[in-house]
């Protein structure tokens, strides 16, 4: 078990106001008091406080697999039948602007971002408080961690909404809801430059907390931003330098890189921490991504919701290209025990639950509803690193390789990783070892989107071209806003 200091743990003492964006208040407001700004001690409390608004609750956890995942052909709603109808709406893509998801999730990314601007102004504080150079480094640091994180939210945020307002700054009430969205365009061009800002002053590494967002993290969140803005040349060049740095490689097995114990590994670039702290009660900074995917109706601890379950169309995906390694991963089995002798009950409500995301009996030590407390969210690893690499090479990405990787080669290191045989590093190829390496990871809908495949695999699911690319902007917003646009498509 973690039972050390787990990075976000301060989050307490940094208080920032985090509850809905446009909720007609100050946001990101400063407390009045709490924080000596001339103390280096405290500089990283408010960066501390933006980890921790990424951390999902309970109920965000349901939010977060509905619609960064439930939407793709590779999972199905899971649950009971009758459980969660508005999670079944994403699911057939029969959701609204009212749906309850769609909006927490709008809520959830504006959140992290008020929270990060939050910390991105106190670090202005601190430079007009602290004259000492070592304290100026640090604040230059942790501004840009703040910039990585402020980042993360805003790529999601254009992902899953298009078009929306770019809140950068602290506001009053009337500005908040009085502001316009943005373009497609100037919210990436937004996100490329928190990022730059990042990779210029935040170091490679960090000696005191792990899994704290470094230069290879801000690197490997800006080459995905570039996927989508099919800038090749400078997703080849960002994951080219992650190569050729020599810091990271996929874990001998695939299993290894999902494993608690190999949290912050070899293979991580950008983790959201959970731990039960090695406590079996009280509190603890927790996030229940596993819990609610964990087999529903079997025997507790090894029980959580049943969300987010494997699709029948993955399992014959894997099936049909060989690909054994990756499903006994993926895939837990009804009926079946798991190698650490962990039984799932043949009466459990579906035939599959995401493996990836299994934690075993012996780490859960939570008094109640225990399954995987302690297991971390993975939003970037290096394999994605090298399938980035190869499709944006590929792509036919304008560098010559410091790290020598063609596509061909970081392709096929994948592959090798999962026991199959070489393969020429066609695009086709690529797009099918994205779904396979990343299955159940939050970017097989998003990459449909992307490559324009997602009316021609998700049609027979429901999905609507020029309507389903991106999730309406929610009713509660529009009435709190009435300068938000309605998306179009979908009836207000």
């Amino acid at each position: 078990m973690k039972a050390r200091i787990i990075l976000f743990a301060a989050a307490a003492l940094a208080v920032v106001s985090c509850s809905k964006f446009l909720d007609i208040r100050m946001e990101a407001t400063m407390p009045s008091a709490g924080i000596d700004y001339s103390k280096t001690d405290n500089i990283f409390l408010p960066v501390s406080a933006a980890y921790a608004s990424m951390r999902l609750s309970e109920g965000r956890a349901q939010n977060y697999v509905g619609v960064m995942e439930i939407v793709s052909d590779d999972a199905d709603k899971g649950s009971s039948e009758s459980d969660g109808p508005t999670v079944a709406q994403l699911d057939n893509f029969t959701y609204g602007p009212d749906n309850v998801h769609v909006e927490q999730m709008w809520n959830y990314y504006y959140d992290i971002s008020s929270a990060a601007n939050y910390a991105i102004e106190s670090m202005d504080l601190f430079t007009e408080a602290i004259t000492s150079e070592s304290g100026q480094q640090m604040v230059a640091e942790c501004r840009g961690e703040a910039k990585i994180i402020r980042a993360y939210a805003y790529f999601n945020l254009v992902r899953l909404f298009g078009r929306v307002p770019i809140i950068d700054r602290s506001m009053s009430a009337a500005e908040l809801a009085s502001m316009q969205v943005s373009s497609v365009e100037s919210i990436y061009d937004f996100v490329y430059n928190d990022l730059d800002a990042a990779i210029a002053v935040v170091p490679e590494s960090h000696t005191d907390y792990k899994g704290r967002y470094n230069k290879y993290t801000a690197m490997a969140l800006k080459a995905k931003v570039a996927l989508y803005r099919k800038d090749w040349t400078e997703a080849a060049r960002l994951t080219d330098a992650i190569i050729a740095s020599g810091r990271f490689s996929l874990m001998s097995r695939f299993k290894d890189a999902f494993n608690v114990e190999n949290e912050y590994g070899s293979e991580s670039l950008m983790e959201v921490g959970s731990s039960d702290l090695g406590q079996s009660t009280g509190g603890m900074p927790l996030c229940y991504y596993a819990f609610i995917q964990g087999p529903r109706g079997n025997k507790e601890p090894f029980q959580g919701w049943g969300y987010k379950v494997p699709s029948q169309r993955l399992v014959d995906f894997l099936d049909a290209r060989g690909d054994h390694v990756r499903k006994a991963v993926t895939l837990l089995v009804r009926g079946e025990t798991t190698p650490e002798g962990d039984f799932i009950d043949p009466g459990c409500a579906n035939p599959y639950y995401n493996g990836k995301v299994y934690v075993p009996t012996r780490l859960n030590n939570r008094s109640y509803n225990a399954y995987g407390l302690d297991h971390n969210m993975r939003l970037l690893r290096y394999a994605d690193v090298l399938l980035m690499h190869a499709e944006a090479m590929a792509q036919g990405a304008a560098i010559s390789p410091a790290s020598g990787y063609s596509a061909t080669m970081a392709l096929n290191e994948v592959r090798s990783r999962a026991g199959l045989p070489a393969a020429e590093a066609t695009l086709e190829n690529i797009y099918e070892e994205r779904r396979a390496e990343l299955a159940l990871e939050e970017n097989r809908f998003f990459d449909l989107v992307r490559w324009g495949l997602a009316p021609q695999v998700l049609g027979r699911l429901g999905f609507q071209a020029g309507k389903n690319e991106v999730f309406p902007i929610p009713s509660a917003q529009r009435e709190l806003n009435p300068n938000l646009p309605a998306t179009p498509g979908y009836t207000y």
